[in-house]
């Protein structure tokens, strides 16, 4: 078990609608958040690594995760740990121009569960690119968060988005599964 660890996505307080002042609320933050803070609590009760990625955006004009906002911290449900890592991107791809690799590397992670925000964005290229560089994937559909897209005069409802990227990721690059299912891997 000690070389899996848990990645938590950008759960940020600008997407959350309970978050006053969210600037960027995505459709069931809250609940995708008590799900990822399931697999947070079992990884800290078995001394599992976590690794936490926050996502700030390089300019005060961003329409959220603005720097040092109260939107781009991480939301309290799921706070780090004093001195556990931390990555914070500027990118969708949480390994580009990050140390994100040189910490999984020092963790000696070959596996990860992966949640949180956005399903369609974030968490897919996360997930891709992890793949890519050999780790083991595992994405707990119901610890992650999207929101309504449009593309070309057409709604795309989250639930939609969500389950299109998830059948995407399930289909050749990971192992998608309830939070439940994928509690199974760390007990």
């Amino acid at each position: 078990m000690s070389n899996i660890a848990l990645l938590l996505m950008d759960l940020q307080n600008d997407y959350y609608s309970t978050f006053e002042g969210a600037k960027w609320p995505l459709s069931g933050t809250e609940k995708a958040s008590e799900n990822a803070a399931i697999l947070l609590a079992q990884f800290r009760d078995n001394g599992m690594p976590v690794v936490h990625v926050r996502h700030e955006f390089p300019s005060d004009e961003a329409p959220f995760f603005v720097p040092n906002s109260d939107g781009a911290k991480i939301h309290p449900t799921v706070t780090p740990i004093e001195g556990g890592p931390v990555v914070l991107k500027h990118q969708i791809n949480s390994f580009r121009d990050t140390d994100l690799q040189r910490v999984l590397e020092e963790l000696n992670v070959e596996r990860l569960i992966i949640v949180g925000a956005m399903s369609h964005m974030c968490i897919d290229a996360v997930t891709r690119a992890a793949v890519d560089f050999g780790y083991e994937c595992h994405v707990a559909h119901d610890a992650c968060a999207t929101l309504d897209l449009e593309f070309n005069g057409v709604i795309v409802s989250a639930h939609n988005v969500h389950h299109a990227f998830m059948a995407a990721l399930s289909f050749g690059y990971c192992n998608v599964q309830s939070t439940d299912k994928l509690l199974d891997l760390v007990r």
